[in-house]
Formats: C-alpha cells, structure tokens, sequence
C-alpha cells in the first residue's frame, strides 16, 4: 500500500522505530493499537533489524541520542531518505559529506515522490 505498487519506492522502517511507535501508542492512544495492529503489515514496509551499540557510535553528535538508531537504521536499509516530523532533530547531519540520506518531512516526501512519479510516466 505504501509503496502504491510503483516500482521506484520501497518503504522501509526500523524495528527501532516501530518499537517507539508502540511505545507511544500505548502511552497516548491505547485504543488505536488494535486499528495499528491489524493495518500495519499492509504498508508492506521492509524492517531493518535495530542497530547493534557499536553500529550507532560513529553517529553520536549528529543528533540526538534517542534518534541515532533511527538514522543508523535508515543508514543499513539503504534509504535515500528519512521522514521525519522533527526535521530539525537532523540539522546536525548538513555538515556531514559521509550520509547520502536526504531529510525531508512528510510533505516533502509526498512532494518529491509526485516529482518521481511524473518522471516516470513520461517514461
């Protein structure tokens, strides 16, 4: 569903993300789990498994603590790029020449993915 059957996108999430996802739904939205739980493999998202310690020590100081598993597991799924609703969390990476992920918010992905799709239909 997520990947709309287009051969140029493949979602992809990390097992870390998906933990804090259930996390906070738990914490803010207890009686959405059971819509989550039956929808979730729907997206058809590949799930990077959660980085190992020493994977995330080279990516201290790009952001913060709690979301350098996020980008590491964005870094290992070979994502081209990291959506997120807290862009600024990943300011620190501007300066870094050794992550290809391009940083984009919601809008910007479904932005960017309508540019994608256009080019690809005029083939």
């Amino acid at each position: 569903m997520l990947c709309l059957g287009l051969p140029f996108l493949i979602g992809i999430t990390g097992r870390y993300n998906i933990h804090e996802i259930e996390r906070a739904l738990r914490r803010k939205a207890p009686k959405v789990i059971p819509i989550y739980q039956t929808y979730f493999h729907e997206l058809n998202l590949e799930i990077v498994p959660i980085p190992a310690k020493e994977e995330l020590k080279p990516y201290h100081g790009y952001t913060s603590e709690k979301d350098v598993p996020v980008l590491v597991s964005a870094i290992n799924g070979n994502a081209d790029f990291l959506v997120t609703g807290d862009k600024k969390d990943f300011s620190g990476l501007k300066h870094c020449k050794d992550i290809m992920l391009q940083i984009l918010s919601p809008s910007e992905c479904i932005e960017a993915i309508g540019r994608v799709f256009q080019d690809f239909q005029k083939g």
